[in-house]
């Protein structure tokens, strides 16, 4: 069954009263106006993961130079993961900067390599290379907020 317009409204009127508690989710670019988010993503099971991951895109197509993504990343609830992923098909890098709330943050060389995990909390920031498989889930209460940049390798 497919959410009406209404319902998520609804929601994400109520993710974005969540993390406003923690976050200014305002962007103030050069000589522009201040503005708010560009979109919402909503990533269910995203790469294979539990539960949902928000993407609160924060540029618009082509705003930044060799950038894809700009944007915060929200794990509301514990267990909301991210599964195993890699750039590498797109050449990117990634760096997740912690803004709000802990998680665990996984990371190896390959499918079939050792899991390397640590526990991330606010003010942390992992880079990912672009051939890296990696993953982050919640393990807490709070909201998991990561401001997310991904760039282009040259």
């Amino acid at each position: 069954m497919y959410k009406t317009q209404m319902e998520n409204q609804e929601l994400y009127n109520t993710l974005i009263n969540t993390i406003s508690k923690y976050i200014n989710l305002h962007t103030i670019s050069f000589q522009k106006d201040e503005r708010g988010y560009v979109r919402i993503d909503e990533r269910k099971n995203m790469y294979g993961g539990k539960g949902v991951v928000y993407m609160l895109q924060m540029f618009g197509e082509k705003e930044l130079a060799n950038n894809r993504i700009g944007a915060y990343m929200v794990l509301l609830n514990k267990g909301d993961e991210s599964g195993f992923h890699t750039h590498g098909d797109r050449n990117e890098e990634e760096i997740y900067l912690v803004i709000h709330g802990s998680g665990e943050y996984r990371e190896r060389n390959g499918m079939d390599q050792t899991i390397r995990k640590r526990i991330i909390q606010k003010g942390n920031i992992a880079v990912i290379n672009s051939y890296g498989y990696h993953s982050i889930e919640n393990i807490n209460n709070e909201p998991l907020i990561i401001f997310a940049i991904t760039t282009n390798v040259k």
